[in-house]
C-alpha cells in the first residue's frame, strides 16, 4: 500500500470508527432523554432513572474484557460483535415489557456497546503515525458529546410515537455501525515483539497508574461544572431554562473543538503529558475564579463557568492517547479499558457527591473544592524525566 493509499485508509478507518463509536453512545449516555417517555408507560422517575443507568453499568462491568479481546483478537471483529449483539438486544427491547427485564436488555447492550471504547481507540495507535495520533485521538473523544447529540435530537420525537420505536432507531444505528466496521475497517499491521519493558507487562512501572490517576482526577472537576451548570444558571444568575441551554450546547461544541487543539498541541509539541500538565493549571486557575465569583454573586462567574466547561474537557483525547502509546500495541486495549473503567466509576459518584455538597454549602464551596483536583492531577501527571516506553510513547518529553 502506498503513502496515499494507506492515508486515505487511515482517516476512513477514524471516520467509520467514529461513527461507530457516537452509534454506541447514543444508547449508552442518550437513554436519559427517553425517561418522560418511560414515565408515561407509568415507571416512576426513580426507576426510569435506574432503566437510564443501566447500560452505564454494563459498559463499567466489561470494558477492560472488551480491551483484552482486541489486543488478542484484533480490533474489527471485537469492534463490530459488541456494536452488533448491542443493536440486536436493543432491537429485541422493543417488545419486551417489565422494569426487570428492560433493565436486563440495557444492561446488556451497555455492556456489549463497551467494545467501541477500547477497540476504536486502539485503531488510532495502530493507524495513526505519532505526528497525527493526538489530533486523531481528539477527534475521536468528540463522539461521545456527538452520541448524546444524536439521542438528544433522536428520541424526544421518536418516543412520542412509543418507545419502542425510539429503541428500534437505536438498534438500527447500532447495527448500520457494526455492518460498516465489517466491510471498511481493516486491523492495522501488528508490530513485533519489542524489547525490554515495551514487549511485557507496562504496569510494571508506575507511569499508566499515574496516568489513570490523573485523567481520573481531571474527571471530577469536569463533572462537578458540567452537571450542575443549568442549576447554576437558572437558580444563582436568574436565566431561564431556554436561555441557557442553547448557550450551553455552545459550550459543548467549543469542549470537542478544544479537544481537537489539545490534540493537535500535543502532535506539534511532540508530547501529551506537557500540555495535559499546562491545561489542568489553566483549569485549576479558571474554577479558582468561578469559585470566587459565586462567592461574591459576581457576574464573572457567568464567563469562568463557560471557559471552564470547555477547559475540563479539554485533556480528554490527550491521556487517551498518552495511555495507548505507553501501553504499546499488545496492551493497548486492556489499558484503554482500564482507563475508561476508572473514569466511568468516579464520573458516576460526582453528582451525587457534588450535589450534596452544593445542597449543603453551596456552589462556592463546590466549585473551591474542584480547584483542587487538576492541581493533584497536574502533580501526578508523569514528568518528562519519567523512564519512557519508547521514541514514540508521547511521555518521556514535556
Amino acid at each position: 500500500m502506498d503513502d496515499s493509499q494507506g492515508d486515505r485508509r487511515r482517516w476512513l478507518v477514524l471516520a467509520v470508527g467514529m461513527f461507530a463509536m457516537t452509534s454506541g453512545c447514543a444508547f449508552q449516555f442518550g437513554l436519559p432523554y427517553l425517561i418522560p417517555a418511560l414515565r408515561d408507560e407509568g415507571l416512576s422517575l426513580s426507576r426510569a432513572g435506574m432503566l437510564a443507568a443501566c447500560p452505564t453499568v454494563g459498559l463499567v462491568l466489561t470494558l477492560t474484557a472488551w480491551g483484552a479481546a482486541a489486543d488478542r483478537w484484533g480490533e474489527r471483529w471485537v469492534l463490530a460483535s459488541g456494536l452488533g449483539i448491542g443493536g440486536l438486544v436493543l432491537l429485541g427491547a422493543t417488545a419486551v415489557r417489565g422494569t426487570v427485564a428492560l433493565g436486563a436488555c440495557f444492561l446488556l447492550a451497555g455492556a456489549a456497546g463497551a467494545s467501541a471504547h477500547a477497540s476504536s481507540g486502539r485503531l488510532i495507535l495502530g493507524w495513526f503515525p505519532a505526528e497525527q495520533r493526538g489530533l486523531a485521538m481528539g477527534l475521536r473523544q468528540t463522539s461521545l458529546p456527538l452520541g448524546v447529540a444524536v439521542a438528544a435530537l433522536l428520541l424526544p420525537p421518536l418516543a412520542g410515537q412509543g418507545r419502542g420505536t425510539a429503541l428500534a432507531v437505536l438498534g438500527g444505528l447500532s447495527v448500520a455501525a457494526a455492518l460498516l466496521v465489517v466491510g471498511a475497517v481493516r486491523d492495522p499491521a501488528r508490530a513485533g515483539a519489542g524489547t525490554g519493558e515495551r514487549a511485557g507487562n507496562p504496569y510494571r512501572t508506575p507511569v499508566l497508574w499515574r496516568l489513570h490517576g490523573a485523567a481520573t482526577l481531571l474527571v471530577v472537576p469536569q463533572f462537578t461544572v458540567s452537571v450542575f451548570a443549568l442549576v447554576f444558571l437558572v437558580d444563582e444568575r436568574g436565566w431561564s431554562p431556554s436561555a441557557a441551554g442553547p448557550v450551553l450546547a455552545c459550550v459543548q461544541v467549543a469542549g470537542a473543538g478544544a479537544r481537537l487543539a489539545a490534540g493537535r498541541w500535543s502532535d506539534v509539541a511532540g508530547s501529551r503529558v506537557g500540555p495535559m500538565r499546562r491545561l489542568a493549571w489553566t483549569a485549576s486557575g479558571v474554577l479558582a475564579v468561578l469559585a470566587a465569583g459565586a462567592f461574591a454573586g459576581s457576574g464573572l462567574a457567568v464567563a469562568a463557568l463557560l471557559a471552564a466547561g470547555v477547559l475540563t474537557v479539554s485533556t480528554n483525547g490527550l491521556s487517551f492517547t498518552a495511555v495507548a502509546e505507553y501501553a504499546g500495541p499488545a496492551w493497548a486495549g486492556r489499558a484503554l479499558g482500564v482507563h475508561t473503567t476508572v473514569q466511568n466509576a468516579v464520573a458516576a459518584c460526582v453528582g451525587p457527591t457534588a450535589g450534596a455538597l452544593i445542597a449543603t454549602a453551596g456552589f462556592g464551596w463546590a466549585y473551591a473544592a474542584a480547584v483542587t483536583f487538576p492541581l493533584a492531577a497536574a502533580a501526578v501527571v508523569p514528568t518528562p524525566h519519567e523512564k519512557s516506553a519508547g521514541p514514540t510513547s508521547g511521555v518521556g518529553r514535556g
